[in-house]
C-alpha cells in the first residue's frame, strides 16, 4: 500500500548517525541523500526518509503516529532497541512478545532523538505453519528431481 514515509527531524546529520546505527541492525541502509536537507533508507530504494520540514519551520512530531520497521529475527529486534538507546533514543517498550497484537508478534518500541516513535517488529510464522511449509517444499523438490516416466516421455514425443 505505502510507497514511502518520512519524518521530520531538527538536524539531518545528527539524525543520520542515529538511524544509520538503528536501521542497520535490521539490514537497511542509506540509499539516497539530499544533504543537508534529507536522506532515505531502504534495502535497495528509498522507503523511509528523514528530513527537515519543507516549510522551513521547526519540526514537530505527529501525535499518535508511529512507524514500524520489519525485522527478520528476534535478535534484530533486540539489537534495534539496544542501538537506539546507545545512540540517544529513549525506551518506549522493551523487546518482547506482544500477545495483544497477535500470537506471533514480537517487537520493541523507542523514540528517536526528535521524539518520533519507531518500532522494530517480527511477525514470526507459527511453528505449525512453518513446518507444513517445509514439508510441502520437500515434496515439491522431490517431484522436480524425479526422472520422467516412460508414459510422460511418450506424450512429449507425440506433440
Amino acid at each position: 500500500m505505502l510507497h514511502h514515509v518520512s519524518v521530520g527531524v531538527t538536524d539531518v546529520a545528527r539524525a543520520a548517525k542515529f538511524y544509520d546505527a538503528v536501521l542497520g541492525t535490521l539490514g537497511y541502509k542509506r540509499v539516497m541523500e539530499f544533504l543537508p536537507y534529507a536522506l532515505a533508507y531502504g534495502e535497495d530504494h528509498p522507503e523511509f526518509w528523514i528530513q527537515l520540514p519543507h516549510d522551513q519551520k521547526p519540526m514537530s512530531i505527529g501525535n499518535g503516529v508511529h512507524l514500524g520497521f520489519t525485522a527478520r529475527t528476534k535478535n534484530q529486534v533486540i539489537k534495534f532497541h539496544a542501538a537506539a538507546l546507545a545512540h540517544g533514543g529513549s525506551n518506549n517498550g522493551e523487546p518482547g512478545p506482544r500477545p495483544d497484537y497477535g500470537p506471533d508478534y514480537y517487537g520493541a518500541f523507542v523514540y528517536d532523538l526528535d521524539g518520533n516513535k519507531i518500532e522494530a517488529t517480527l511477525h514470526a510464522a507459527p511453528k505449525v505453519k512453518a513446518q507444513a511449509a517445509k514439508k510441502s517444499a520437500k515434496k515439491t523438490s522431490k517431484k522436480v528431481a524425479r526422472k520422467p516416466t516412460k508414459k510422460a516421455a511418450k506424450k512429449r514425443r507425440r506433440k
